[in-house]
């Protein structure tokens, strides 16, 4: 189980290697909520999202030999990047399993970074069971995307970023797929700032932490979101005991809410952020996030990569 300290050590392990992304402060979201709004803008961070921060902090623990054999990992993209970028950073390999229908600027960005890509599955659950077939034939250590307590101390660095810019938030929003990055944020949160709320928001149509905390177990979902930066087909056991522990809330969010949310952010405040890294947004525009008057709010925008494709369809719709 991680601590503060975890996450206080992961974030002098990554310093100077990832960006300190900006706490903006919006006054069009503050008066829609009647609250003190900010957003953390992670889409500005190295390969386009937080995932980075948690990749450096694992590849760091690596052995010579276990950097020799290699990393292996699975992601639909965000965490792929992030991997693959990481290691090449550092001179070694990185197999990354994706599936069939991934977003193709997700894969060729992976590719770009240097990292082999394995698109054998056809959906993110099978893509689990290509893992491990993998990791067994080829001997690499893996950096799993939200089941690693490294991983999860290093995106909880968001975190500590947060409370350095903004002392006293009263609630902090955070978009979740597996969980790595909500249950690093609420560690840190609530342990600098007990009387803090964390929301975890996931999409209606893929709920693995959501159902996860309600059978207080990790239990396998179907994800059919569009934000498919948030289609974890489980949620991490490490972040389900975290978020259990801590009190994490949990709320969902539509399609329809999310697309709002994009339109929003973007007409708003130019952000052009991915479907799934609004999600926080999504919940406080829908009244979800029981925000009160006079609150400090701030919602993590956890990623900027999406296909130009989605974008215009959503924005035009």
């Amino acid at each position: 189980m991680i601590s503060l300290d975890d996450v206080e050590r992961a974030a002098r392990t990554i310093a100077g290697r990832v960006h300190r992304t900006p706490l903006l402060g919006s006054a069009s979201l503050s008066e829609r909520i009647g609250a003190k709004a900010f957003l953390k803008a992670e889409l500005f961070q190295r390969t386009g999202s937080f995932k980075v921060r948690g990749a450096l902090n694992r590849l760091a623990e690596l052995s010579d030999d276990e950097r020799a054999h290699g990393v292996i990992t699975i992601s639909a993209g965000n965490h792929a990047q992030a991997v693959a970028w990481a290691a090449h950073e550092q001179g070694f390999d990185a197999l990354v399993v994706m599936w069939q229908g991934a977003d193709a600027l997700k894969v060729a960005a992976t590719k770009g970074y240097g990292a082999s890509v394995d698109q054998e599955a056809d959906g993110p659950v099978a893509a689990f069971a290509r893992l491990e077939e993998l990791q067994a034939e080829t001997g690499r250590t893996l950096v799993h995307p939200f089941n690693d307590e490294a991983v999860i101390a290093g995106q909880g660095t968001v975190a500590l970023e947060i409370l350095e810019d903004n002392a006293s938030p009263d609630v902090v929003v955070v978009p979740v797929g597996g969980g790595g990055l909500v249950s690093g944020i609420v560690t840190a949160v609530k342990a600098r700032r007990p009387d803090a709320r964390v929301l975890g928001v996931e999409p209606e149509l893929s709920t693995a932490l959501h159902d996860a905390l309600a059978a207080g177990h990790s239990v396998p979902v179907t994800p059919r979101s569009a934000a498919d930066a948030l289609s974890g087909p489980f949620a991490g056991e490490n972040a389900v005991e975290i978020c259990l522990r801590l009190g994490l809330e949990s709320v969902l969010v539509t399609e329809d809410e999310l697309f709002e949310a994009f339109r929003w952010i973007y007409g708003r405040t130019k952000l052009a952020a991915e479907l799934g890294g609004v999600a926080g947004v999504a919940a406080l525009l829908a009244g979800k996030a029981g925000v009160e008057p006079g609150q400090n709010v701030v919602a993590v925008v956890s990623g900027g990569n999406i296909a130009p494709k989605q974008a215009a369809a959503i924005l035009g719709s």
